[in-house]
């Protein structure tokens, strides 16, 4: 399908977790709440982007009929592996599927495989699988969060991110590992951890 914009993906991603929710679609007051908008006009634009991308669709001259067309996929893909030690270049096999019902999911997250153990004091040891949100906005992560980064000429890697000035520091969590810095410009953020998942019908936290 066509890629959404910002605003529509946010509007969207609301949309869908509001109707797994509640079971019915919301009214525009509601999103427009939601979306912090005082006029109805920008929720109806994004409303009829969001159809004509096939998104979603409604029952025309009712309330409340908004349905989204693409219930992703039972579980969220897993998109390959991370690097909890060094870097590693990312796997770009077709996906397999994490199922973790009764977790709230986004349509957009997605897990990887750990590989290495330079997060083992977070908790997250080789084997592991880490469910992820991409993030729109890196820049206005905390310090101390973790994420899946790549690091250009590099490859992907799992770390605590820290911001010196223009540089980026990806710190591990085991003192056998060293930090790795690099400018801010050759880092790119993936994805901010939410989760962790131990093992077939492991635990997750």
């Amino acid at each position: 399908m066509e890629s959404l914009t910002n605003v529509q993906q946010q509007l969207y991603d609301w949309l869908v977790d509001y109707i797994r929710e509640n079971q019915h679609s919301p009214s525009i007051r509601q999103m427009m709440k939601a979306m912090t908008l005082k006029s109805p006009a920008p929720i109806q634009s994004r409303l009829n982007h969001l159809r004509e991308k096939g998104y979603i669709d409604w029952t025309e001259g009712k309330a409340r009929t908004i349905r989204v067309l693409h219930t992703p996929e039972k579980g969220i893909p897993i998109l390959g592996e991370v690097f909890a030690g060094g870097a590693l270049e990312p796997v770009v096999d077709a996906p397999d599927f994490l199922d973790i019902s009764g977790v709230e999911l986004r349509p957009q997250d997605y897990a990887l495989r750990v590989t290495g153990d330079s997060m083992i004091e977070a908790m997250i040891a080789d084997g592991d699988i880490v469910i992820m949100r991409p993030v729109r906005e890196p820049d206005r992560l905390k310090n101390g969060t973790i994420v899946a980064a790549r690091v250009e000429g590099a490859g992907n890697t799992l770390k605590y991110l820290h911001r010196r000035g223009n540089k980026v520091i990806l710190k591990p969590a085991n003192s056998n590992y060293d930090p790795i810095e690099a400018t801010a410009a050759n880092v790119q953020i993936q994805g901010m951890l939410i989760g962790v998942w131990r093992g077939i019908g492991g635990s997750k936290r």
